[in-house]
């Protein structure tokens, strides 16, 4: 889940009543959780628990008092054979940018050559999500943002094997949403929902998060698609993948 507010709000608010909802996806993604918060005035916050998001009194006081103009939510499930723990545990950062990821890319090995090496020394994990990241953050480095971030994607979709590369990348600037996804390798006894994502677009701001929790008449993001969003003017554009 990741939100820009016309002004400082906490995710419960933005969300609404069906919040609890959201909360309840950890029933199953419930390998850790984390909140990265960027107020344009004084950056970026995180706070990461590799436990189970309704079962975490942090959880809760972080979502119904943290107060922020924007911010990534993430309930994790830990894949891959992974390990569970605060350096897997999602967000990551990179200066003020923030990132989440839903899905897999595999192995996580086989991004290693699109990442610039100076950037794996950042690493504090050993996820595909995070080195997904690091590919971005190369990009990025070559292309500037939007265009940086269109050609990582690309070159992960084009050379790797992956069920989904969705994610959130949020900055002073912008909210950035990528929703590129293999539908034939959807998790057993998920739906074909799975890894669509819908958002809002209303006076509090513009919300977006993964299915799975009700989302009545929100608006999809549709597969190969990117997604940016302006901080200041909330205005929405779309590019194709």
């Amino acid at each position: 889940m990741g939100y820009v507010a016309s002004e400082a709000t906490t995710l419960a608010e933005i969300a609404g009543a069906n919040f609890i909802e959201f909360t309840e996806l950890s029933t199953k993604h419930g390998d850790g959780w984390g909140i990265a918060t960027q107020d344009c005035n004084t950056g970026a916050t995180l706070l990461l628990e590799p436990t189970r998001a309704k079962e975490s009194g942090k959880y809760s006081q972080a979502t119904s008092k943290l107060k922020s103009s924007a911010a990534l939510l993430h309930l994790r499930w830990a894949t891959l054979g992974l390990a569970i723990n605060e350096g897997n545990t999602h967000p990551f950062t990179f200066g003020d940018i923030s990132f989440i990821h839903n899905g897999g890319i595999m192995p996580p090995q086989s991004l290693d050559s699109f990442i610039d090496p100076k950037f794996m020394l950042d690493r504090r994990g050993d996820t595909d999500s995070e080195r997904y990241f690091l590919v971005l953050i190369s990009e990025i480095q070559s292309y500037g943002l939007v265009q940086g971030v269109l050609s990582g994607v690309r070159k992960i979709r084009d050379n790797c094997k992956f069920s989904s590369i969705n994610s959130i990348l949020l900055t002073p600037d912008k909210m950035i949403v990528i929703c590129e996804f293999d539908g034939s390798r959807i998790p057993d006894g998920e739906g074909e929902d799975y890894y669509e994502l819908f958002y809002r677009n209303d006076d509090k701001g513009v919300l977006i998060a993964s299915s799975g929790w009700n989302q009545t008449g929100w608006n999809n993001l549709p597969n190969h698609q990117l997604m940016v969003v302006d901080r200041k003017t909330r205005e929405i554009e779309i590019f194709s993948l």
